[in-house]
């Protein structure tokens, strides 16, 4: 996870609100979405299912289009892929949706006779397309909706305080509140039988715990006025889950090296315009 990453995600939240309406409606912001996720063609997002597909095609689009994406860089291995499904695990546990109940269904339904899931991945041996990255990490396969949605409000506090820290390098007070919440939320799945049990769930954990414990030392580093973390809070791990972090690198399979100057990437769909215009919001505030 880095400021990229969380750059992106915002914008995906910014379209597609993780929250439903009065009438118990997904909220999501149309016009955006035909234009940048629908090729401008309304016929590719009838449904909101539709939708929620294109969006998440587009998430594997920018992130592992090519060599680039999988270029591996000493500073920081973000999981991206399992971001990925834990978004979609919470928009698609936020209300009932015909012929979808767990993740398979939606595998079956967008992604297995999906011809833009077959998109070649260029200059990657391991994988030829995003069909064959999904279904050699059985992503879909093997975990259940239910569970990965619970891991969402964690990844969403953990992604907002980089967030907060990019656009106020000054002020830290945000950032420990983001911080209180990721740990509180954090300690409860930790605490969690049936999420410890389960190896695929436990490495979600150290990836989060990994993300969390990186993103201290990327504070210190951006914001001007602060040179210590011991405010944040500390997570205690259970043994099990300080050995599977450790085993990590060797073992975890969704660890998928990603090159930090993806924020190029942003223009496939006009992210960098939108990016420079909440920038500058800001600064002229």
């Amino acid at each position: 996870m880095n400021e990229d990453m969380c750059k992106i995600f915002e914008m995906m939240w910014e379209d597609f609100p993780d929250t439903l309406g009065n009438d118990g409606n997904y909220q999501f912001k149309n016009e955006d979405i035909y234009s940048k996720y629908c090729d401008s063609n309304c016929d590719n997002c009838r449904t909101d299912l539709d939708k929620i597909n294109a969006a998440c095609f587009v998430l594997f689009k920018i992130f592992f289009e090519d060599s680039e994406s999988f270029m591996k860089n000493a500073k920081c291995n973000m999981n991206i892929a399992q971001y990925i499904i834990i978004w979609l695990s919470y928009i698609l546990s936020l209300k009932e949706n015909n012929n979808i109940s767990n993740l398979k269904d939606f595998y079956d339904l967008y992604i297995n006779s999906n011809d833009k899931y077959n998109d070649k991945i260029t200059g990657v041996k391991d994988y030829t397309s995003y069909k064959d990255l999904i279904d050699k990490n059985n992503y879909f396969l093997s975990m259940n909706m239910k569970i990965v949605s619970k891991f969402y409000t964690s990844f969403k506090s953990l992604c907002s305080m980089y967030n907060e820290i990019e656009g106020n390098k000054s002020n830290s007070t945000k950032c420990l509140e983001e911080a209180k919440n990721f740990v509180d939320e954090y300690e409860k799945h930790n605490e969690n039988y049936d999420i410890n049990k389960d190896s695929l769930y436990s490495q979600i954990l150290s990836t989060l715990l990994t993300d969390y414990n990186n993103f201290k030392s990327y504070f210190v580093e951006k914001c001007s006025h602060c040179r210590d973390i011991s405010a944040f809070p500390v997570i205690k791990t259970t043994s099990s889950l300080s050995i599977a972090s450790k085993l990590i690198p060797v073992l975890l399979m969704f660890a998928i090296p990603i090159f930090l100057g993806i924020a190029y990437k942003y223009s496939l769909f006009g992210f960098d315009k939108r990016v420079q215009r909440q920038t500058l919001r800001k600064k002229y505030k």
